[in-house]
Formats: structure tokens, C-alpha cells, sequence
């Protein structure tokens, strides 16, 4: 019976593991769903750069200051709203927007939640695909893959889950709905995987 030498496998094996990393969450091409998660990851004071934020309320349906004609600021006890004239509606208006001179948005953990949650059941995963690699039973490509799909879901589910800090009441009255990583479905449809080669 013939010895089958399986070192040159392994090295091979090994090397592959060793040359290729796991990048999971927001794409690192998108700057702005890049910022979205920062900011939920870690909260943020955002301060107005000039006089005023202008927060929208439910009636702005999602328009800016400019695209909405006679938008005037009321004089008097209501002056820290931008509002359009409505004889129908209390005080003859309707606010549009809210101005506040900083906004405080409360961190919402959801990758610290989600590595805390399922970081020991990831490393089993890792060392049990590492195994099936270096015996030629499964590529190192897969077993990227399957962390990468097993990760990013496991991300998915902890946004769906988290639930506090709930949204400011503006924010729910805007959005409809009180869940605070959840709005037009970008950032939770944007956490994928890929890999990036060590240099």
C-alpha cells in the first residue's frame, strides 16, 4: 500500500484559509449607508451648520424646504417651525418642518448586539469549516461564503429584532411606525459579504 503524502495539500490548504478575509455589513462602496450605520452603530450629536436642522413631520412627505411652495417661518410662539397656510387646519397651518439647532440620535448597537450574540457559534463555525478545508472537503471560497451568509443574516435579524432606543415621536409620526433601524429597508438590505485579499 502506497503512503499518500497529504503535506503539500495541506499547506496549499492552509495558505488559502491564511489569504483571504470575511468583510461583513454595509458595502464599503456606499459613503452614505456607510455614515447610516456609524451613526446607529455609535449615536451622534448632529448640530445645524447654519441657523436651524429642519426636521420633517409626516405632512413634508419626504420633500425638502425648496419643493414646497409658500413655505413661510410664523412669527411669534410658533416661530421654531417652517409651516404653509391651511385656514382648515389649528392656527391657520400646517408645520412642515420642526427647527432645532442639534439632534440627538442614540446609539442603536446592532453589529456590537449581533457579534456579542453569535461571535462563540461564529468561531465554531469557522473552526469546523477550517477542518472540512484543510481535508480537501470543502474550498475555502464555500467556507467564506457560508460565514458570509450565516454572519449577514445573523446582522439582519438583529436589526429586526432591536427595538430601543425607540424613534423620537416625530420620527414615528413621520415614518408611521416606531422601529428604529427600520425605514425604507436600505440598510438592512444592503449588509452582504465579500472578501479582500491580505497584500
Amino acid at each position: 500500500m502506497t503512503d499518500i503524502n497529504r503535506i503539500p495539500d495541506w499547506i496549499a490548504a492552509g495558505k488559502s484559509l491564511n489569504e483571504l478575509n470575511l468583510l461583513v455589513g454595509v458595502p464599503l462602496d456606499d459613503s452614505f449607508l456607510q455614515m447610516v450605520a456609524r451613526v446607529n452603530e455609535h449615536g451622534m450629536v448632529i448640530r445645524a451648520k447654519k441657523s436651524f436642522l429642519t426636521i420633517p413631520t409626516a405632512a413634508a412627505k419626504g420633500r425638502k424646504p425648496s419643493e414646497i411652495p409658500g413655505l413661510f417661518r410664523p412669527k411669534g410662539a410658533h416661530n421654531h417651525v417652517l409651516a404653509v397656510a391651511d385656514k382648515s387646519a389649528p392656527y391657520g397651518m400646517v408645520i412642515m418642518f420642526v427647527l432645532k439647532e442639534s439632534v440627538r440620535i442614540p446609539p442603536r448597537r446592532f453589529l456590537g448586539i449581533a457579534y456579542g450574540r453569535n461571535h462563540v457559534e461564529w468561531s465554531h463555525l469557522m473552526a469546523e469549516g477550517a477542518l472540512k478545508v484543510m481535508d480537501g472537503k470543502l474550498s475555502s471560497e464555500a467556507l467564506r461564503n457560508q460565514l458570509g451568509r450565516r454572519i449577514s443574516n445573523d446582522i439582519k435579524k438583529t436589526i429586526r429584532d432591536l427595538h430601543t432606543p425607540h424613534n423620537a415621536s416625530l420620527t414615528v409620526d413621520r415614518k408611521g411606525f416606531d422601529d428604529p433601524l427600520q425605514d425604507t429597508g436600505k440598510l438592512i438590505g444592503s449588509i452582504t459579504w465579500t472578501h479582500e485579499r491580505k497584500f
